[in-house]
């Protein structure tokens, strides 16, 4: 069996063409590979040291049913179900589920397991969104908790420290208040089964005995401190991180039992003093103590005066999906904008992962990140002309602008009428209730700065504000600044579907239209549609911050080793200029509820790009 010959489970038109464009792919592939050289022909991302597996005619194995390039079945219960990045996280929401508690119980556990065994991607120092379905009230729910810029750091301060007109990555005054843990205490208050201080038991035992450590978080975390340390980072204090993270002068590698001490005790003041002990408490005093030493901004009152909001989520229908998004001052509405626009086209009739399929999404994404730059931020600040740009209407007058034959240049943002590397993890219990919850310090790590003995580091997400007057995303005192993290959230037929989404920065609503494209036009499995390759698009008129430096007109588009080498060559001809295969295509975790009534069938999918794993019973 060729690794790319496809499978059984695709809608049949869609199937025959995705066939017969694999088959020319595996033969066209041949010959590109002994022309250009292996590596230029499949570029495959492999964390360093890993070079030698650099081979494009070494695929895994083949799978006797489902996609051929799917890494293993979804699992199945029909009591509960839970995917995260990390199998103790995993294992710590099924064993709240079997205790009896919710959904919301599995999730925060799940997140204070996280925070200690995957700190790469989230912790106490950052910020927390959900979506779930409430089967009492009979509607998806929104929570966030997004932390505000501290009250002391003026623009005149903030400008001050710029590079290149743009905050840096890194330092205090990237810091804004950590909106996490009062997240997870308002999505207990109301939802919560077990005792508040019963959820922080497994991660304060693995804090203390320690965890091994896997292969993708030990090469993050090594990154990340090799970051931090560089002379000139502007980081204004990193033993408290060493000694947090490399206690011992270097790693932590790959098998290394790793323990964090500090963050169990700051656990255990949370597990007894509930948010206030966090937000009015010990904890408090102790960062606005830190911060004051390091010639930081973030204060005692700005922790005082966070408080998390149940907002409206957004939603638009996709083929008949009813997909939900996070509003506020998310990136949440980029991947309705994107999946509206998308909808104007047979993407079934275009075949799976041909270069018709891929340039319409793509394009769809460069016409909603333009959309993204000039409006998205921080709506207690701004009016954001959301209606206008989650509706039909504009999506058909922006999905005109796509070709297929070739690029769009140039790209701009809409023009509004005039009155206006995180961590995902989902739950589901045997009440109905499904939990999407997403959870980050964003730019890898964070900010670089661990307060003394909490043993959690802040994020950098003032980083994503911009500096430019008049930008509705504008430095101020007090405001939240833009955000990349979104969970995700489907119903089908009045019934919820899917608790689902994509980790990565920009690559989240990327990701996620990937996603319900995968399930929707190309009707693959909720395992499949994770594992099938992905692309992702870097760049934009008006950047957010995140994009690297030096980016031309058209951006960079990065390719997964999976992608057919037709349809990669076709997309180089139209004009794209690619990019490595670089690792940076985000992490799917899903709980799709498949069957209803007295049967009830949960689905739980992980990946292969994370060291997580979806457990179901």
């Amino acid at each position: 069996m060729l690794r790319r010959t496809f499978l059984a489970t695709l809608p049949m038109a869609a199937a025959g063409t995705s066939t017969l464009l694999q088959q020319k792919a595996a033969t066209v592939g041949g010959e590109a590979a002994k022309a250009a050289g292996a590596d230029a022909a499949l570029p495959k991302y492999q964390a360093k040291g890993a070079e030698w597996f650099k081979r494009p005619d070494v695929h895994a194995g083949d799978r006797p049913a489902g996609a051929s390039f799917a890494s293993r079945s979804a699992a199945l219960g029909c009591s509960g179900a839970a995917g995260t990045a990390h199998p103790l996280a995993t294992q710590t929401a099924i064993d709240m589920l079997k205790r009896g508690g919710s959904a919301v119980d599995a999730a925060i556990a799940a997140n204070a397991m996280l925070g200690f065994v995957e700190p790469t991607s989230s912790g106490l120092g950052g910020d927390c969104y959900a979506l779930l379905w409430d089967p009492k009230a009979g509607q998806v729910m929104g929570m966030a908790s997004s932390g505000k810029s501290p009250k002391g750091l003026s623009l005149a301060t903030a400008r001050s420290r710029a590079k290149n007109g743009v905050l840096p990555h890194l330092g205090a005054v990237t810091v804004s208040t950590p909106g996490a843990l009062d997240g997870w205490w308002t999505l207990h208050q109301r939802y919560g089964k077990l005792k508040w201080a019963e959820l922080f038991e497994p991660a304060i035992h693995y804090c203390e005995v320690g965890s091994p450590v896997p292969q993708i978080i030990g090469y993050y975390i090594q990154r990340n401190m090799a970051i931090f340390l560089k002379p000139g980072s502007g980081v204004e204090e990193t033993a408290n991180a060493v000694h947090t993270y490399q206690p011992n002068g270097s790693g932590p590698f790959e098998y290394d039992v790793r323990r964090n001490p500090d963050l169990a005790r700051t656990y255990r003041m949370i597990a007894e003093g509930g948010r206030d002990a966090f937000y009015d408490g010990p904890i408090a005093q102790t960062i606005d103590a830190y911060f004051k030493r390091i010639g930081g901004w973030l204060s005692a009152e700005d922790l005082r005066e966070h408080h998390a909001e149940w907002p409206k989520p957004l939603v638009t229908n996709y083929r008949g999906v009813d997909v939900y998004g996070m509003g506020a001052n998310t990136q949440g509405l980029a991947t309705l904008q994107m999946l509206n626009m998308i909808e104007q086209f047979d993407m079934r009739g275009m075949g799976f992962q041909s270069v018709d399929s891929l340039q319409v999404q793509i394009e769809a994404k460069r016409l909603a990140y333009e959309d993204r730059a000039r409006y998205y931020a921080d709506p207690h600040f701004a009016q954001i002309p959301v209606e206008w740009l989650n509706s039909k209407e504009y999506a058909k007058e922006r999905a005109k602008l796509i070709r297929t034959d070739r690029i769009l240049e140039p790209v701009h943002p809409g023009q509004a009428p005039s009155h206006g590397d995180t961590t995902y993890f989902s739950t589901a219990d045997e009440d109905g209730m499904m939990v999407s919850m997403i959870q980050s310090n964003f730019r890898g790590m964070g900010s670089g700065l661990v307060a003394d003995g909490l043993g959690f580091m802040f994020q950098d997400r003032g980083e994503l504000f911009s500096l430019q007057d008049g930008h509705p995303n504008i430095y101020a005192p007090g405001k939240r600044p833009f955000q990349t993290i979104i969970p995700g959230f489907a119903m089908r037929d009045g019934v919820p579907w899917l608790a689902f989404g994509v980790m990565g920065g920009d690559m989240q609503p990327q990701g996620q239209t990937q996603i319900v494209v995968n399930r929707v036009d190309y009707g693959l499995d909720v395992q499949a549609a994770g594992d099938s390759p992905r692309w992702h698009h870097e760049g934009s008129s008006q950047s957010m911050g995140e994009d690297p430096a030096g980016l031309g007109p058209r951006g960079i588009l990065r390719l997964e080793a999976g992608v057919p080498v037709e349809t990669r060559e076709a997309l180089i001809k139209l004009g794209w200029p690619m990019g490595a295969s670089d690792g940076g295509f985000g992490r799917y975790e899903c709980v799709e509820n498949r069957k209803q009534g007295a049967d009830r069938v949960y689905a739980a999918a992980s990946e292969m790009r994370a060291d997580g794993v979806a457990l179901a019973y």
